[in-house]
């Protein structure tokens, strides 16, 4: 009995002072005692706690979130080595939210990196070795309450996620150890626990040696990041729960495997599955009795509906296990979705079907909570990718909390499932962690965690072994593994496309492929589907020339899509200058830190799901129904581009505009169209019989009629415009104004006489050009003042760079542009006709080349300006970034009417989601505080512009073919910040009060291959050579 005791408390002690080990470094040793993964579900004590699936509402659950006590560590050998004990006073410690990140709630800085590990300015990476310094610890304490009823139950903590690892002591005695810090933790705790008052402990360390495996581009944070609780069950009962739902016949009947493992103490019970239909009725029910540790029974479901993201029809399954005198033990509800992926002729398969995957990359990220994100928030973003014609998600690059593959499941998303796996910093090549053998259980590791937590969901129709982690033999061991344990999925991993003839890859899934590189693979008759796992590189004011994407994926079909980088910008809530709410992006904490800035806002939607301006073009170029124009001006040709959805919830809208204003319109209401069919639609109105004069356009638009999931009726599915008759060209000459009754104009005079000003003027205007640089002081007409006090008429080559500019060097290579050096050469005048004729010619002492402005002016102070660049000999200039000019107004002028693209900002190569139509706006409107200032508010293909004050007065702008004009409260020179990115935000900024109005001729396109060098597509650039541009300025009254 002694020797018993002596053994016993050795245990214990041994058990105690684990915290003195060196798990956190050591790559051998990712778990103790944490249990094995399992599929997601919550186990309850009956059938109609089951039914109302809330297991915070099972006797069997006890929620561990909330405050705890806390203490915080900036060093790792700083940390608290005993403060796990009962009798440890925690009296000066603060508090911590669970969940919740340190950075978040005063506990050191939030960072941001893409490549490379957080310490890459003060160490050398070393794996295993992590710093000891900056390394921060946090200690958590708190007291649970273990109810009496659990006395005879398992007792299972479970932390959801944890960063960057957990140590757990359960009344002073270490219980476990986990690494993995995107995926649960679970521990049993039984024989650590008494009924009553139980002290639970935890450590965690900011860094470990499975950081070298979490090299994410995201938002370095520390802490609890989702729900944590203890729940309890029967000592029989179902450890893990796998379901294979198949189909057969064509796709049409389906059967359900179910295969359950148990523990022995399980043996003589008795297994039940219930098979619910959608609508919720039984369809199939099987029971086994219990002789093993495993146990598989088959339903079959008969004919069944499919599941797929666009009809996501799921059905009930109900695992019960009782005991052998018939007494309920346990009910787990869980969903199967009956569909089949498959790769097959070079396609991806859904359901026999090769979809098209209109995808997205999503961090998990919130503000506000850094990595707590709310259900609420996750059902947000799926509303948000629903109304965007989004259809599926990979979830870069982690998996994701586990709520997030019920919705996808629940609302239709295709998910590619990704293990939490980077060792970006690392690189790709010898020193790859992919070839280490010391990492080459935790590759494997996560991969099997991921898969098994997350087989039983149909939104997961591919495997992502991780990102960017290089390739080699661990990851020939996980793709084996993967491949062994569930041959129904592909795997995808990007880094196999490279290595070994793509042996770790089912699909050809590259990053930021240009449209040459994904052309040059499809004319080569591809065995392996095409779908790019990042594309379309949304930073800032980006995806120009998303619409060439698209047309190649709908030219070739082997080019299945891509998942755009990324979903949402990922910058964090703070507050900036002047007490303003800014997002915060690296280095916005502290200047020591590792950072790369704000390469984390690459989003289609802000922080807080504003949707920015790109993501119109993405909505556009994704939607489901296209619509060709017969030859006879009123047939309508109609695809639906669904695989399995036919169009039977929709209405068509049509519209016929005149110049911009809607003169003939109707419903078609019985829209009917199978998938992938086209149906023919005669609108109702005679093409002879339109109004004549002015440009006319067909708007079509697809709205839902009743509301779907997530989505209100009158939601607007697709749309497009066709030109019934093209726009004449504006005329633009200008003539003497005879005076009438209402205005007594005067003539046109040119003063010579003045030193300094060469002054055009008549009793109703007067322009005033400066001597020293030929430009617009002055301008005045009817008593307005057009001009700001201090400002200038005058010629503009230049642009706020933008992200992607900064990302080419434009921002250096081109910035002679922004001051090209005018030089003035001479200053001409003459009077003819009643009309004043001045030309100002320049040299450009910064470029090679001259300008020349000419300007005709007539006695209302009407002015039609011809702006030429003469190009000389081309020395390797660089790309404009605009031709045009700009002027300052008085901020009263804050009215915009304008007949062009809107009503969104767009530009040369994102503009086909903007529909051109007749707007009418205010300046303070065409601002876009993308997160970083930048060029923003341009207007594309304007036939018009009137920028005007609350009474209708000011100037109306056309030109000799569409153009592009845009008005802020910003000059360009505040949203440009030089040659360097320098921690700018827009909310930041103070606008002027005044307005910047520019007129250009063109502007150079976005962009959107990448946001690190790739420059727009050649004809959306602007060469070095000659340019004119021809526009008028009207005074109106």
């Amino acid at each position: 009995m002694k020797k018993l005791f002596l053994t016993l408390l050795c245990a214990c002690t041994a058990a105690g002072l684990r915290a003195q080990s060196n798990e956190w470094l050591d790559p051998a040793v990712n778990e103790i005692n944490r249990m094995q993964m399992r599929a997601s579900y919550f186990a309850y004590e009956s059938a109609d706690a089951a039914r109302r699936g809330d297991r915070t509402a099972s006797e069997r659950f006890l929620n561990l979130d909330g405050t705890w006590k806390f203490a915080w560590v900036r060093h790792a050998d700083q940390r608290p080595t005993d403060f796990f004990q009962p009798g440890f006073n925690d009296g000066a410690w603060g508090e911590m939210p669970v969940p919740g990140m340190w950075e978040l709630n005063g506990y050191g800085d939030p960072q941001y990196l893409n490549i490379g590990y957080p310490w890459r300015e003060q160490f050398e990476n070393n794996p295993p070795e992590v710093p000891t310094a900056e390394n921060h610890v946090g200690s958590y304490r708190r007291e649970i309450e273990i109810p009496a009823a659990w006395s005879d139950k398992q007792i299972i903590a479970r932390f959801g996620s944890v960063t960057s690892n957990i140590y757990l002591w359960v009344n002073g005695r270490f219980v476990g150890y986990s690494e993995d810090s995107k995926l649960e933790a679970e521990f049993d705790i039984t024989r650590f626990v008494k009924p009553g008052r139980n002290l639970i402990a935890f450590q965690v360390f900011r860094w470990s040696d499975g950081t070298y495996l979490e090299d994410q581009d995201f938002f370095r944070l520390s802490g609890v990041g989702r729900a944590c609780y203890l729940y309890a069950r029967e000592k029989r009962h179902i450890a893990d729960v796998r379901l294979d739902a198949a189909l057969s016949e064509s796709y049409t009947r389906g059967t359900l495997g179910v295969e359950l493992t148990l523990p022995a103490a399980a043996k003589g019970c008795t297994a039940e599955v219930v098979l619910t239909d959608p609508a919720g009725k039984t369809v199939a029910s099987q029971h086994e009795k219990i002789a093993g540790t495993t146990a598989r029974l088959t339903l079959d479901a008969g004919k069944v509906q499919p599941w797929s993201a666009e009809i996501p029809a799921l059905y009930g399954v109900q695992v019960s296990l009782k005991a052998p005198d018939g007494t309920e033990i346990e009910v787990i509800p869980l969903h199967a979705g009956f569909r089949e992926v498959k790769i097959e002729g070079g396609q991806l398969l859904v359901n026999g079907q090769p979809v098209l995957i209109k995808g997205a990359n999503r961090h998990e990220m919130d503000p506000d909570g850094g990595y707590v994100v709310s259900e609420e928030r996750m059902i947000e973003d799926i509303r948000i990718l629903k109304e965007n014609n989004f259809n599926a998600v990979r979830t870069c690059h982690y998996p994701d909390d586990e709520r997030w593959y019920a919705l996808c499941d629940r609302y239709g998303l295709y998910l590619v499932a990704e293990a939490n796996l980077e060792s970006h910093g690392m690189g790709y090549d010898e020193k790859t962690l992919a070839k280490n053998p010391a990492y080459a259980q935790a590759h494997l590791e996560r991969n099997i965690r991921n898969v098994r937590r997350n087989i039983n969901h149909p939104s997961v129709i591919v495997w992502s072994l991780g990102n960017e982690a290089g390739d080699g033999p661990n990851f020939d061991a996980c793709y084996d593994w993967v491949k062994a344990y569930d041959p129904s999925r592909p795997v995808h991993y990007e880094r196999a496309v490279y290595n070994n003839g793509g042996r770790n890859t089912d699909i050809v899934c590259p990053m930021y492929w240009n449209y040459e590189q994904c052309e040059k693979y499809l004319r080569n008759n591809p065995r392996k589907p095409l779908i790019q796992c990042e594309y379309a590189h949304a930073m800032g004011n980006s995806l120009g020339g998303f619409r060439e994407y698209w047309e190649l994926i709908r030219k070739y079909p082997h080019y299945q899509g891509g998942f755009i980088w990324d979903f949402v910008d990922q910058s964090l809530r703070k507050t900036g200058k002047n007490g303003a709410m800014i997002y915060g992006y690296g280095g916005d904490w502290n200047p020591y830190d590792a950072s790369d800035w704000n390469f984390c806002d690459n989003g289609l939607i802000s922080p807080d799901r504003v949707p920015n301006p790109h993501m119109h073009e993405a909505r556009y170029w994704q939607q489901p129904v296209w619509t060709t124009l017969g030859g006879d001006r009123r047939t309508l040709t109609v695809f639906n581009e669904n695989f399995f959805r036919p169009l039977d919830n929709c209405y068509l809208r049509w519209t016929v505009l005149r110049d911009g204003e809607p003169v003939h319109s109707g419903i078609v209401a019985d829209l009917r169209v199978a998938p992938q069919q086209n149906a023919t639609v005669v609108l109702p109105y005679d093409p002879a019989q339109l109004p004549a004069g002015g440009e006319l356009l067909l708007n079509v638009e697809y709205r839902l009629t009743d509301a779907e999931p997530l989505l209100a009726p009158d939601h607007r599915v697709a749309y497009q415009q066709f030109t019934l008759r093209a726009a004449e060209p504006a005329p633009l000459a200008v003539a003497e104004r005879r005076p009438d009754r209402h205005n007594s104009i005067g003539t046109l005079s040119v003063r010579d006489n003045d030193r300094n000003y060469l002054i055009v003027e008549s009793p109703a205007a007067r322009i005033d050009f400066r001597r020293a640089d030929g430009l617009v002081t002055r301008y005045e007409a009817d008593g307005m003042r057009l001009l700001d006090e201090g400002a200038v008429v005058e010629p503009n080559f230049w642009r706020a760079p933008t992200d992607n500019d900064f990302g080419a060097k434009l921002n250096e290579k081109n910035r002679a542009w922004a001051d090209p050096g005018l030089t003035l050469l001479s200053l001409d005048h003459t009077l003819a006709d009643g009309v004043a004729i001045v030309t100002a010619r320049y040299d450009l002492q910064h470029v090679t080349g001259r300008l020349e402005i000419e300007y005709r002016i007539d006695n209302a102070g009407e002015m039609l300006i011809r702006q030429t660049l003469h190009a000389a000999a081309d020395k390797g200039e660089p790309d404009l970034m605009r031709f045009g000019m700009r002027m300052r107004m008085p901020a009263r002028y804050d009215r915009i009417d304008y007949y062009g693209r809107g009503p969104w900002e767009n530009y040369a190569d994102r503009k086909d989601g903007a529909l051109v139509s007749r707007y009418r706006q205010t300046v303070d409107e065409q601002f876009y505080p993308y997160i970083r200032p930048q060029e923003t508010g341009t207007k594309s293909d304007v036939r018009r512009w009137r920028q005007h004050d609350i009474a209708g007065r000011g100037v109306e702008i056309t030109a000799s073919e569409p153009f592009s004009a845009s008005a802020l409260h910003y000059a360009q020179e505040a949203l440009d910040e030089g040659l360097t990115k320098k921690q700018g935000h827009s909310q930041e900024i103070e606008p002027d009060d005044a307005v910047w109005l520019c007129i250009d001729k063109a502007q150079y396109g976005l962009g959107c291959i990448n946001s690190w060098g790739a420059l727009p597509i050649r004809k959306y650039r602007m060469p070095y050579g000659n340019y004119e541009f021809r526009f008028r300025i009207t005074p109106v009254r």
